[in-house]
Order: C-alpha cells, then structure tokens, then sequence
C-alpha cells in the first residue's frame, strides 16, 4: 500500500496529511505553481484522491485526468463537492465522514438557535461597546411557544430533534417521504411546513436537487415572526431573497453558518441587526475535525488494504457490494 499515489486537493489538519503521508506516496495539489503542469505529469498514477467539501471539487473534468483512479474520500458528511454521477460512471467509488459530526452540529444548531432567538452576539457587543450605561438592553424573542419545523430529518436533524424536544417546543419535519417510527408531525410540502412554524431550521445536503429550495415563497409562508436557521448548505437558500425578506419584515431574523459564495458574505447580511452570522463552523471542534480527518484515512487504507471502504455514499454502493 505504502507504494499507492495519492493526490489531496487542499490542505487539511496536520494529523490527515501526516498519516496520509506515512501510508501513501502524497501529492499535494495546492503546493505547485502550475497544478495543471503537475496532473499532466502525476495523473496517470493516482489511485486515490483526498478532498474538503469547501475546497478542491473533484469534478469531470479532473477525475478525466486520473484514469487510475478508484477511490475520492470527501472529508465532510456533505459531498456536494464531488461530482458523484460522474464519478459512478467511472465506477470510482466516493467516500464521507458520516456519523462522528452529528452531535457537534446539531449543539451548534441548537445554539445559533438561541444566539439568533435571545440575540446573543447583539447584546455581547453591547457591554463591549460601553452602551450598558445609557440604558438597558432591547428585550429579545423567545423559544417559548414556538413551533419547529425540520427541513430534512437525518442524521443530525434526528439529533437536533432530540435536543429541542427538551426545550418542550412541538417539532415537525419535511422529508422526501414519511419516515417510518418518527412521531413528529410530518408535511408534504415546504411551504406547508413553514406556514406551520416559526422556526425553520434546513438540515438538507447541498447539490442541484435543493438548489433554493428555500425560496421566496417558504420565506413568506413562514411569516413576518419566523425564523430561518441555516447550518446546511448555502446554495439550500436564495440568498437574494432571504436578504429581501429580512429587509421588508416579512421574516423576523435568521441564523446562517452557510452561504452562498463563501467566504464572501453579502455586506447586507453583515449589517443587519437581526441576523447571526458564523463562518462555517458546524462541526468545527478539534475533537471532531480529528474524527473526521482519521474517518477519510480510514476510508482510504481500508480501500487499498481490503477492498471496502469504510463509509461509501449511497449512489456508489452498488460499486462495493
């Protein structure tokens, strides 16, 4: 195995290139002047490939300069970043880090939650700004007596469930379809999910399938008390109509980790009072980017020690058996 060449697209945690390097022959892509000079020489030999989800996409284009290639491990549980179909046909199986993210983000949900309910990031830059001693902080809205609504119910929207269910909120999904043993409340349609809640909190992956899904039209069917918490995808939101919204009141704040064009985020969100703003940090712990990190090299000296990789995604299964 030690004699297998692996191409990482981006840079990642110390830990993964290390251990990437002690098993593999490593190539790093983003440390040559010319990488279109390097995979012309290289591409032939690579049999594995290391991607970020915000970094380094692994399209047709790319995977066309790796004939030998047999295996992308994607760090991150979304893989929207890898062109899946493309990669199935060339029967190159795609791997993510499914499972050991889940708790981090769903505790970042619920706290960007309650950040962007109760205004926390407001009221902090009010004591540092000294304004406490011209008079008290404006009251903030509340969790309580408000209705939940999950936009995808996985993995993390079921933790994130559980999480909320403590707060005694009532909680209902939109899914493709009705999930069996799921005592929620469960809506056919966004749009019907919305106007049913004040809370509206996307847990879906990214990709062309959920490209604005949340539009215009779920914006103004949650209403001008609603709140919309994103921690999925950027892409998952028309950003352009989530900035119209929170202008014109017809929502009443938002909490994004995700954007559209990151890290460039639209100076009309940063100047908004009722909007929180994170950069991307759902699973952004050492403990759980060190899990994530060793699950892609798993993936990858599972792979070419045995044949199976740890954590394939659905559309390549067939691909492993």
């Amino acid at each position: 195995m030690r004699q297998v060449e692996i191409l990482i697209t981006a840079p990642m945690m110390p830990s993964v290139v290390e251990a990437l390097d002690e098993a593999f022959v490593l190539h790093r892509l983003w440390e040559h002047s010319d990488p279109g000079e390097l995979l012309r020489t290289i591409g032939p030999s690579i049999r594995g490939v290391a991607t970020t989800t915000l970094f380094g996409r692994v399209d047709s284009g790319l995977l066309d300069q790796l004939p030998a290639l047999e295996i992308v491990a994607s760090f991150g549980v979304g893989y929207d970043n890898v062109d899946v179909a493309a990669a199935a046909e060339r029967g190159v199986v795609v791997t993510n880090t499914p499972g050991v993210l889940d708790d981090e983000v769903a505790d970042l949900t619920v706290g960007l939650l309650i950040a962007t309910l109760r205004q926390i990031p407001q009221a902090d830059r009010f004591v540092r700004e000294g304004r406490w001693t011209e008079g008290p902080f404006p009251l903030s809205s509340t969790l309580r007596g408000r209705r939940i609504g999950m936009v995808g119910l996985g993995n993390i929207g079921k933790a994130v469930a559980r999480r909320l269910a403590a707060f005694g909120v009532p909680i209902a999904y939109h899914a493709r379809s009705r999930q069996p043993g799921v005592a929620l409340d469960y809506y056919p349609t966004i749009t019907a999910l919305a106007e049913a809640s004040d809370v509206l909190i996307v847990l879906v992956p990214g990709g062309a399938a959920t490209k604005h899904l949340i539009d215009g039209n779920v914006l103004a069917a949650l209403g001008p008390n609603g709140v919309l918490i994103n921690v999925s995808r950027g892409s998952v939101v028309d950003q352009r109509a989530l900035i119209a919204a929170l202008q014109s009141g017809a929502i009443l704040s938002a909490g994004l980790d995700v954007y559209e064009d990151e890290p460039r985020v639209p100076r009309e969100l940063m100047e908004m009072s009722n909007v929180v703003l994170l950069p991307h940090i759902g699973s952004a712990s050492v403990e759980t980017r060190d899990a994530m990190g060793a699950l892609v090299v798993e993936n990858l000296r599972s792979w070419f020690e045995r044949g199976t990789p740890m954590t394939p995604v659905a559309e390549v299964r067939h691909l492993v058996g």
